[in-house]
């Protein structure tokens, strides 16, 4: 399973990185706005700094609607750096953005997702990856991981390619349940990563060895 941060922090994404287990970063225009950066030339700059940090991929939103504009911030994200990943919403016009740049070799990620359905559509215009929402689906009481598994079987019945990128990613028990059911990708915030270390064992057990080593080493 890989691992995305969803975040636009400089830092945080750092600190995942130094930890040796990120795999790729995802943002949005809502994420990037809570880290006060707006404006055409900010944002490429921030995309950019991004890039020069991770290994992995990283997924750049446009925030057009329609299919033409869609395309034109595409191209311009695309060209930023060979990690971007164009990060397009889930409507009729970006069904059709995501063929498009399918065909052209850009990698893509379809957001918004809520239903295998629209999975389905996104697999076969041929997105890179697709996002459904985990916990915003949990928000209005609807399991989101029985979609991640619907997913799943969709897509293995069939051969799909499209990775399953599980997003809205809220705490540990997310990661893991998503990781059992076979989710490609989960992209969740820094604090969700570093709960996986966490385990009162662990800690007590640490406690016990320091306390029986001290002073031994020497």
């Amino acid at each position: 399973m890989k691992f995305f941060i969803d975040t636009a922090n400089l830092q945080e994404i750092q600190e995942a990185q130094n930890l040796g287990v990120l795999d790729g970063v995802t943002t949005n225009p809502s994420l990037m706005a809570k880290e006060g950066i707006s404006g055409k030339d900010n944002i490429i700059a921030h995309y950019k700094a991004i890039c020069a940090i991770v290994d992995g991929d990283v997924s750049a939103e446009v925030i057009s609607t329609d299919y033409e504009g869609m395309i034109a911030e595409g191209e311009i994200l695309a060209a930023l750096d060979e990690k971007i990943v164009v990060k397009v919403p889930m409507i009729k016009d970006g069904i059709r953005a995501i063929r498009y740049f399918s065909d052209k070799g850009i990698k893509t990620n379809c957001t918004l997702v809520f239903s295998a359905g629209q999975a389905l559509l996104a697999a076969k215009a041929g997105a890179t990856y697709v996002s459904p929402f985990v916990g915003r689906l949990d928000d209005i009481s609807f399991d989101g991981t029985k979609l991640i598994e619907q997913i799943r079987t969709i897509y293995d019945n069939y051969g799909f390619e499209t990775e399953i990128l599980a997003a809205s990613i809220r705490h540990p028990v997310h990661i893991l349940q998503c990781a059992e059911i076979g989710a490609d990708v989960m992209t969740g915030p820094l604090s969700a990563i570093l709960a996986l270390l966490k385990h009162p064992l662990t800690d007590s057990g640490l406690e016990k060895f320091m306390k029986d080593m001290a002073g031994k080493w020497n």
